[in-house]
């Protein structure tokens, strides 16, 4: 009886696609010669032996898309392709050579040409018309990308990957389709559970079900590094650290999407597992985020290497991570099955972060993940977005939502940072800060470069970069639309803040900054849990006319909060890898205010600022008493269901 129906599904499936698919023919001019269309992921691509006819009438494609609902993505046939070679002499003629294009790719299973460039709007020409050109002239469909202004390895790497995976991806895109659009009987309920990250900091995890639909929004794992056979004492603590995967009563391959808000490890580092141990379905980001989620991940693999422990999966795991991944743009509704539907916001925190709004069935319910949220000034991004269509429940975030998580205000912070700076400089000590690779990395960076260039110019000191900054800030560069617009104006105009002359990169060795002078140094390792922060730490901790300077969150159990505790003498392991005592003298100092994350005033002004306001609201990603108190004060303010579940709490939304 089961097989019958799994057939009968099928074939309404089949059934529903062709008359869908129908649809589209006859809306589409006939001088175009329709070939077929099909699903592709989340999109319907459809083939046409003339695509002219659509290029010179955009709204032709508009209008379509409008009536169907779906996005829709238009390519000519592959048998009118003009020849790869003829068709790059085209491209080469089409494209200024001010626009610096560099490696140009044909993807024959796309139809589709890729073209780097360092300045791709010359590519894109005004109103596409260069873009539209190619595309007339060879039938390619061309696809321009932004060459970064440094060096990445990991964007070349990824783009590498994308291109000789491309056979496996055409074939996992048109699986993803036939997922996506199967025919499903109409949910009647729709559930959450916290998997991590409820009542804590950390392995951040949210399941929502409905009767044929199993979706996660974030899988990661708890701020200390977790390491098989290292740096874990027992097998409970070990388990603290991962999402309870295995306590939700349901198999991996039940997934239909892992959904991503950003690329912290607490956000989705587990995500690799999932893939090692049987998921082959999709997962959701945006593009910056893919790009430093891959970053991220192939560090952790090599850090734990080299501290003689055994990660939870290896490269070839990230690489099926990355080649499963599915990008999004901000505001681009996405179905992601056959009920659900995703809409990424900008959620201020780091490159690429993103709130996530889900709308589940015909207007059944809607739903607001924060992810990690800043609804304030920074000096990177724009505020977290406020505005969305319909919101029955709002997951957000708590990091800072406790009574005293006051931040000062951001232009005090940025003195009272310069002037410790500045007193150590004068005093012929080094500092050193602390800093995730990501996101505070770059934002004091900007602080430096605004005041090294400024009023404090007579410092004249060497500003080290060391260990993924210069990696990360990379990336940052190759997306500046997901940037503040100074900053954005900057990078396209070849003035990237994060090349200032201000900046040195350590390469190699790092004695010869023990014997210079006076120094800032960036290093990576914001919560001193490992990387290069922990190596600098060890060599400058015990004089005490240095400075260290924590400008992030740390967690309870990081060496970085325990040195903010005032711990005079901590064990760390020296070259040999055993453990030695290192006596605490260099100052150590917290300047509140640079995190990217809210403080509990903007957290309750975001939730106040939101439109429409909530109706339910569950607090998330912090310590357990801020996420109670957080929860009372919103219930009270706003008058809506409110309330700090606990992991493995199941709620039933609708």
């Amino acid at each position: 009886m089961e097989e019958k129906n799994t057939s009968n599904k099928d074939q309404q499936a089949k059934q529903r696609s062709e008359e869908l698919f129908k649809k589209i023919a006859e809306m589409l001019p006939s001088e175009v010669g329709f070939m077929k269309a099909e699903f592709e992921g989340p999109d319907i691509v459809v083939y046409l032996k003339n695509p002219r006819h659509v290029y010179e009438n955009d709204s032709v494609v508009r209008n379509i898309a409008a009536s169907i609902k779906k996005k829709l993505i238009i390519r000519s046939d592959s048998a009118s392709l003009m020849p790869p070679e003829k068709a790059l002499e085209v491209i080469k003629q089409l494209v200024p050579t001010e626009a610096g294009a560099a490696n140009i790719r044909f993807v024959p299973e796309f139809c589709e040409v890729y073209i780097e460039a360092m300045k791709p709007g010359l590519v894109i020409g005004k109103g596409g018309t260069t873009l539209k050109a190619i595309a007339m002239q060879t039938n390619w469909t061309p696809k321009a990308l932004r060459i970064p202004t440094m060096h990445s390895d990991t964007i070349t790497g990824l783009r590498q990957l994308t291109f000789n995976e491309s056979e496996f991806r055409k074939k996992f895109l048109l699986g993803v389709g036939k997922n996506i659009n199967k025919v499903i009987m109409k949910s009647e309920w729709l559930k959450a559970t916290a998997l991590g990250g409820f009542r804590e900091v950390g392995r951040s995890s949210l399941l929502l079900e409905t009767p044929s639909s199993k979706v996660m929004i974030d899988c990661g794992l708890s701020p200390e590094p977790a390491v098989k056979g290292s740096n874990a004492n027992t097998d409970s603590e070990e388990n603290k650290a991962f999402p309870y995967l295995d306590s939700a009563n349901f198999t991996i391959n039940e997934l239909d999407a892992v959904i991503l808000t950003h690329a912290h490890m607490d956000h989705m580092a587990f995500v690799p597992y999932l893939f090692k141990f049987g998921y082959n379905g999709p997962v959701y980001c945006t593009p910056p985020t893919r790009d430093l989620a891959a970053l991220l991940l192939n560090d952790y693999v090599k850090l734990v290497q080299r501290s003689g422990g055994t990660p939870l999966y290896d490269e070839k795991d990230i690489r099926k991570m990355l080649t499963h991944t599915i990008t999004r743009e901000y505001s681009e509704v996405t179905n992601i099955t056959d009920e659900l539907k995703l809409t990424y916001h900008n959620a201020g925190h780091v490159l690429g972060s993103a709130a996530v709004h889900l709308h589940a069935g015909e207007g059944m319910y809607n739903i607001v993940h924060s992810g990690d949220l800043k609804y304030g000034f920074t000096r990177l991004f724009d505020p977290a977005v406020v505005r969305y269509p319909r919101i029955d429940a709002l997951f957000c975030e708590s990091t800072y939502g406790g009574p005293n998580d006051i931040t000062p205000n951001r232009r005090n912070s940025e003195i009272d940072f310069m002037e410790t700076i500045k007193r150590t400089i004068q005093n012929n000590g080094k500092v050193l800060v602390p800093l995730f690779a990501l996101g505070r990395s770059q934002e004091i960076m900007l602080v430096l470069e605004s005041f090294l260039g400024g009023e404090n110019k007579d410092l004249n000191v060497p500003v080290y970069l060391d260990g993924m900054i210069l990696e990360a800030s990379a990336i940052h560069t190759a997306y500046p639309e997901y940037l503040k617009e100074n900053v954005r104006n900057r990078i396209l105009s070849n003035r990237s803040p994060f090349e200032s002359e201000i900046f040195e990169v350590v390469k190699g060795e790092r004695e010869s900054i023990f014997e210079k002078g006076p120094a800032i140094i960036l290093a990576s390792g914001g919560m001193m849990n490992g990387g290069a922060s922990v190596e600098y730490f060890k060599r400058l901790a015990d004089d005490e006319r240095n400075q260290l300077i924590f400008v992030g969150y740390n967690s309870v159990n990081s060496l970085g909060r325990r040195l903010q505790n005032g711990m005079s003498e901590v064990a760390l392991p020296d070259s040999d890898g055993h453990l030695a005592p290192i006596k605490v003298k260099m100052g150590v100092k917290t300047v509140e205010g640079f995190s990217g994350h809210s403080d509990r005033r903007q957290l309750i002004s975001f939730v106040e600022t939101l439109r429409p306001r909530p109706k339910n609201i569950y607090t998330m990603h912090g310590e357990e008493s801020k996420c109670e108190d957080l929860a009372r004060t919103l219930g009270r303010i706003t008058h809506a269901e409110s309330r700090a579940p606990y992991n493995l709490d199941s709620i039933r939304l609708k």
